[in-house]
């Protein structure tokens, strides 16, 4: 039987991924320097004229690129609702996803990491984090309206603790992956914030057996 034919979008949507794997493997393997069209085009095995179509120019390159090694993550939160509960899978998919970090992600760190000395690539990455700020944001708050989270933490100063913890393990991990055990974050860091935003032993029923049988915490 004759192979079917590729639509129009199926070609294009090859062409990126082909275009921002390019990317990616540039930065990981030269640093963002060395990120030109030029270059990412000769690698994917396109013109640069096709990069050109696709994004225009490096600084829309750089933006989808930083935006696709961060969108889906950590998979499976999709169906998740807000609260104390996503956050923490959150915390462990991200952890577990460090243990075997791909090109993409690996680039994704890099990049971020000169934002703070380059000044096309900061607005990009600002731009993510509160993003990546925002969904932090959002669990605490249903976490502490349906009483799972301590009512007097700030969600917005949680969020940003939480974005630090994450990216400065990732790094870490870059640097030096057999000094970061990431199996054994993975389990105990969402142990760490479960504990940090319990409401107060306070609010408890006193000696309220536990499911276990045991008492409640007083």
């Amino acid at each position: 039987m004759p192979t079917a034919r590729r639509t129009q979008q199926e070609r294009r949507d090859q062409a990126e991924t082909a275009l921002l794997t390019a990317a990616a493997e540039l930065v990981v393997e030269q640093g963002v320097r060395s990120l030109t069209l030029a270059r990412v085009g000769e690698r994917a095995g396109y013109s640069r004229g096709i990069v050109t179509h696709h994004f225009g120019g490096k600084q829309a390159l750089v933006e989808r690129l930083a935006r696709a090694t961060q969108t889906g993550f950590v998979p499976g939160l999709e169906d998740v609702p807000p609260g104390l509960g996503r956050l923490l899978r959150l915390i462990e998919g991200y952890l577990g996803e460090l243990g075997r970090l791909g090109v993409f992600n690996r680039a994704f760190l890099l990049l971020w990491a000169e934002a703070a000395t380059q000044p096309d690539l900061a607005p990009i990455f600002r731009e993510r984090d509160a993003a990546f700020r925002a969904d932090l944001r959002e669990d605490v708050e249903a976490g502490i309206a349906d009483g799972t989270v301590d009512g007097s933490v700030s969600p917005a100063e949680v969020a940003t603790a939480v974005v630090g913890q994450l990216r400065g393990i990732a790094l870490q991990r870059l640097l030096d992956p057999a000094s970061v055990d990431t199996e054994r974050l993975r389990r105990s860091v969402p142990d760490q914030w479960r504990r940090a935003l319990r409401p107060p032993a306070e609010s408890a029923p006193r000696g309220r057996a536990s499911a276990a049988g045991t008492p409640a915490t007083p």
